[in-house]
């Protein structure tokens, strides 16, 4: 079906092919893009998923030139 050009492995009588050295690296590249995300927001909002804090709490200083008017 698929030409004859390439490696390619027989897994119970389907040829996987090898994916291009482009297909691995952008699939990698995009993977630590995906877990350096997901874990930048563990970081951001792990606290309010996991019930430690509210999240209409906000930050704990309030003290950067407001005074006591809000």
């Amino acid at each position: 079906m698929g030409g004859g050009h390439g490696g390619s492995t027989t897994y119970k009588g389907v040829n996987l092919h090898h994916p291009k050295r482009w297909h691995v690296a952008t699939g990698k590249g995009l993977c630590a893009v995906m877990w350096f995300w997901v874990l930048y927001r563990a970081k951001q909002d792990g606290p309010v998923v996991l019930g430690w804090r509210h999240p209409w709490e906000g930050h704990d200083d309030h003290s950067h030139g407001h005074g006591d008017k809000h």
